[in-house]
């Protein structure tokens, strides 16, 4: 390939992704985010002693060594492997998520703002960064057949001079950025993915996502048609219980007694399925039915048992 040719190649790589599609990456990666999300939430506050809100800032094309701020020796970042890349996903937190998850898991004030970290991280701090990060890893992995298949435990976290040094192999990515929040402060942490790995196991998130509104439309359409549809509403008052024989021998214009509680126990139902117990009365010149309360078969069950 000439000069020109490679130029115009890494130019259109640049601009369109990987595979020449940015929206279908952007919103696979998105759908991704959005799926971890409660996940992240979830493991983070467990071990914190008061409440971060987390939530997806920001998904774009980006490249794998975008992922190091040149000027920012005090972020830190993890690279975790997958079975299928050494880079499967760069996790980068940056100084002020840090010193808020310091006071958050050390129990600090809610309401008093975190200072900036201006210095190196320290080995506790970079420890804490490292249990996000695997905590988010985790999520962002998920499971099945479509699991990025992440290899844990992660490595622990870099910052500083292993910061600097660290080679990154380039290429087309995908960055997801999170913020967090609290009374306390404001942070951010970033998750950088091959266009290659997301595409290998959550290209088709964009078409099951359609698919699952498609059926979700379709079910709520349904679910509108059978609520129009019409039934058959029928009041009946339980008499009196007669054997064959006595039934066989009735006459036309014979009298049956109605028993003294007829009224109130009136049954509604449509379609031969029993829906209330009501009461039977009377409006002006119409007759009524009351609704007093669902019609419970266990219990007409348990009065049928007892003695008369």
């Amino acid at each position: 390939m000439s000069e020109a040719a490679e130029k115009r190649s890494w130019i259109v790589e640049r601009l369109l992704g990987d595979t020449g599609e940015p929206d279908h990456i952007i919103k696979a990666a998105r759908s991704l985010g959005m799926r971890a999300l409660p996940a992240i939430r979830e493991s983070l506050n467990e071990q914190v002693s008061y409440p971060i809100e987390i939530e997806v800032e920001s998904v774009s094309l980006a490249r794998m060594v975008e992922a190091r701020r040149p000027d920012a020796l005090n972020d830190a970042l993890v690279v975790a492997a997958s079975a299928t890349s050494p880079d499967a996903l760069m996790l980068i937190a940056d100084s002020h998520a840090i010193a808020l998850l310091v006071s958050a898991l050390f129990g600090g004030d809610p309401d008093m703002k975190v200072s900036q970290i201006d210095r190196p991280l320290t080995a506790i701090e970079l420890e804490l960064a490292s249990v996000v990060f695997e905590a988010t890893a985790k999520a962002l992995n998920g499971s099945g057949v479509r699991a990025l298949s992440i290899k844990f435990p992660m490595p622990s976290a870099i910052s500083g001079t292993e910061l600097k040094k660290l080679i990154i192999r380039d290429g087309p990515a995908v960055r997801i950025s999170f913020t967090l929040m609290a009374p306390s402060g404001e942070g951010r942490f970033t998750v950088m993915m091959p266009q290659r790995v997301l595409l290998l196991h959550r290209g088709d998130a964009v078409a099951d996502e359609g698919s699952e509104q498609h059926q979700a439309e379709w079910r709520e359409r349904f679910s509108k048609e059978v609520m129009r549809s019409g039934v058959r509403l029928e009041a009946t008052i339980p008499l009196q219980r007669m054997t064959l024989g006595e039934i066989s021998s009735l006459a036309v214009g014979q009298v049956i007694e109605m028993p003294e509680n007829a009224q109130t126990n009136t049954r509604l139902a449509a379609n031969r399925k029993q829906l209330f117990t009501c009461e039977f009365g009377k409006l002006g010149q119409n007759f009524t039915v009351q609704i007093i309360e669902p019609y419970d078969a266990g219990k007409e069950f348990i009065a049928g048992l007892l003695p008369r």
